[in-house]
């Protein structure tokens, strides 16, 4: 039974479930629009999703194995440039600046600070970024080699410069993702089948949800090209559930790259041709908050099955 009342608009539905899970120590407010804590019931919750999620990596993929990799959530601006992100993606990206200045410089900013006013502009780019998507990195550690179907775990923080009073909605925020390189086939497979059992498990944790196409936020005039080509292609599925009744929320998806990795970053397959990718993702947070709508936000009511799910029990 969700807790949220149908017959509030969404804005209302935002704020009054912002203020229960505030209320409840779920989320801890910081001093960044967007930035969030996570309280020990939420983070357990996270946990558990994260350890559920490995456990189907486990079983979808004995053969082939897995491949379980951390990259932190700080790389070089290139990366940006080389996943094509800063050309598709400009609204959502996030560099790091850093003071780089002599006293003289540093007297500026004092007075600066001193006076109230933007400090931040003595600072210089520094030539890193934020990661956008715990993937990312992996293919530029991969970058030149053959790649033969292996199955990668990553988990990890990514950021995107969309702050939003959805609660929902996180600037920072954590995902698991199962990315596997190979042949057109084996990537079509790993999408297809994680898909499905990630639609599972969150069926098994309580949830109503369903998977629908849908595209990336691509920029610009040229983006909504690219969107359409996207969903025309089927290459990017969503798993929805409805937090805020009537206002689906994407909490995990599926995605088919084709060779746009495998051409960026010269990864190719035994044969020689370039490799096709494709990632499914767990928005660990989303799928906890998720959760903390449908069951309430004392884990430890919640029902015997789901709690063993996530080894909660």
């Amino acid at each position: 039974m969700t807790i949220m009342d149908t017959h509030q608009d969404l804005a209302t539905q935002q704020d009054t479930f912002r203020a229960g899970l505030e209320a409840n120590d779920w989320l801890l407010p910081t001093l960044g629009d967007g930035v969030t804590g996570l309280g020990p019931q939420a983070e357990d919750v996270v946990q558990g999703i994260a350890s559920a999620a490995r456990r189907i990596a486990a079983e979808l993929s004995p053969e082939v194995g897995t491949r379980r990799l951390r990259f932190p959530p700080v790389n070089g601006t290139r990366l940006l440039e080389r996943t094509d992100y800063v050309a598709s993606f400009p609204q959502l990206l996030g560099t790091i600046s850093a003071f780089e200045g002599d006293n003289t410089a540093h007297r500026k900013l004092l007075a600066m600070f001193e006076d109230g006013g933007d400090w931040s502009g003595e600072l210089a780019p520094a030539g890193h970024a934020l990661v956008p998507a715990v993937c990312h990195p992996l293919y530029a550690y991969l970058e030149g080699s053959q790649v033969d179907g292996t199955v990668f775990e990553l988990t990890g923080e990514c950021y995107r410069h969309e702050p939003s009073p959805d609660p929902m909605r996180f600037v920072t925020f954590r995902m698991f993702e199962a990315v596997r390189l190979g042949t057109p086939a084996e990537a079509r497979e790993h999408r297809e089948t994680w898909l499905a059992a990630g639609t599972d498990l969150l069926r098994a944790l309580g949830l109503t949800v369903e998977a629908d196409t849908a595209n990336d936020p691509f920029f610009g005039r040229a983006g909504k090209l690219l969107s359409a080509g996207q969903r025309e292609a089927q290459l990017k599925f969503e798993i929805l559930t409805e937090v805020y009744p009537g206002h689906p929320t994407a909490i995990a998806s599926a995605n088919l790259h084709e060779d746009h990795f495998g051409e960026a970053f010269h990864m190719h397959t035994a044969d020689g041709a370039v490799a096709h990718s494709a990632c499914f993702g767990f928005g660990l947070e989303r799928v906890a908050l998720a959760l903390a709508a449908q069951h309430g936000f004392d884990v430890a009511a919640w029902p015997a099955a789901v709690r063993q799910e996530l080894g909660l029990s």
